[in-house]
């Protein structure tokens, strides 16, 4: 379905295991929005009903069955940089991004 890079996954253990609220893994979801007509989202979360349930070296990520079709294929990669730090992701289903790389067409 997708795939994390290690530097995703290790950002993502540390986001589960220091949340405030407990929570069994993350959720990547697709909403309409952004500069170019889709946007990612992240969140803590725990399994649903539909959800496709990827397990990336210990960490689970969640994939509401509407946003499956639109990031099968996907990877996710987190960078760090002196201009910003976050998730990155090179969905080969985009015909178009915006700049941040946080929205799609």
């Amino acid at each position: 379905m997708i795939e994390l890079t290690p530097s995703a996954v290790s950002a993502a253990k540390t986001i589960v295991e220091t949340a405030k609220t407990p929570a069994s893994g993350l959720r990547i979801m697709v909403e309409a929005g952004g500069c170019s007509g889709f946007m990612y989202k992240m969140e803590l979360a725990s399994e649903q009903a539909g959800d496709a349930v990827i397990d990336a070296d210990g960490v689970k990520i969640f994939i509401d069955d509407i946003s499956q079709p639109m990031v099968a294929g996907m990877v996710v990669d987190y960078a760090s940089s002196l201009e910003q730090s976050g998730f990155v992701f090179n969905n080969p289903n985009a015909t178009a991004s915006c700049g941040c790389g946080k929205s799609f067409a």
